[in-house]
C-alpha cells in the first residue's frame, strides 16, 4: 500500500514542477532534468509514469483543466460574479494565462480538451435557459456571451494589451475586480 501512495505522491510532484517548468519555458523550452531535479525524482520516473514530455504537458493541462472548472464554478444567474471568481483564479495562479498561452503557442493542432467543453457546453445551456427566463440579456448568443465573459475575466493577467492597460492605470486589484464585474454586468444587464 505505501508503494501506491508513494507512487502516487511522485507522479504529483512530476506534475507540479512540470506545470512550474512549462509556464516559464514552454513546451520546447522546458528540460525533464530541471522538472525531474524540482520533483526530487529522475528522468528516468517521467518517462515511466508519462512516457514522454508531450505527455508529461497532457497532464499538467488535464490539470489546469480540472482546476479552473471546479474551483471556479457558474452560475448562470450570477456571471458578474461567476467572472469575477475566474479573475481572482488568474489573479492566484498566474501560471494558468501562461500555460494556455504556451498551449496555443506550441499545441494550437490539439483539439479541444473533452472535459473542458463538456463543462462549457453545459454553461451555454444554462446562459440559453437564462436569456429565454428573460434573467440575462440575448444580445449575445449564448456561447459568444461566454467567451466575452472568460476573456474579460482574463483582461488584466493576459498582457495583451499592456500599453492600453498602461494607460488605463488600474492597479489596484480590488479596482480590476470590481471592472470585471461591472463590466459582465454590463453584458448580460436586460
Amino acid at each position: 500500500m505505501t508503494v501506491i501512495r508513494d507512487a502516487a505522491a511522485t507522479r504529483q510532484r512530476l506534475i507540479d514542477a512540470a506545470r512550474a517548468e512549462f509556464a516559464q519555458y514552454g513546451i520546447a523550452g522546458a528540460r525533464v532534468d530541471r522538472i525531474a531535479a524540482n520533483a526530487a525524482a529522475n528522468k528516468a520516473q517521467i518517462y515511466n509514469y508519462f512516457g514522454s514530455k508531450d505527455r508529461l504537458f497532457d497532464a499538467v493541462w488535464e490539470s489546469v483543466v480540472q482546476q479552473v472548472v471546479e474551483s471556479t464554478p457558474i452560475d448562470a444567474t450570477d456571471l458578474a460574479g461567476y467572472a469575477a471568481r475566474l479573475a481572482d483564479t488568474y489573479t492566484q495562479h498566474p501560471e494558468i494565462r501562461r500555460l494556455v498561452s504556451w498551449r496555443r503557442l506550441e499545441r494550437g493542432h490539439d483539439g479541444p480538451h473533452l472535459f473542458a467543453v463538456q463543462n462549457a457546453k453545459a454553461t451555454v445551456d444554462a446562459i440559453a435557459k437564462a436569456q429565454a427566463d428573460g434573467t440575462v440579456s440575448d444580445h449575445f448568443a449564448p456561447g459568444v456571451l461566454l467567451a466575452l465573459i472568460i476573456n474579460v475575466a482574463s483582461l488584466w493577467t493576459t498582457g495583451s494589451s499592456l500599453e492600453v492597460l498602461t494607460v488605463a492605470d488600474v492597479s489596484a486589484a480590488k479596482r480590476q475586480r470590481e471592472i470585471i464585474r461591472d463590466a459582465v454586468e454590463c453584458l448580460v444587464a436586460r
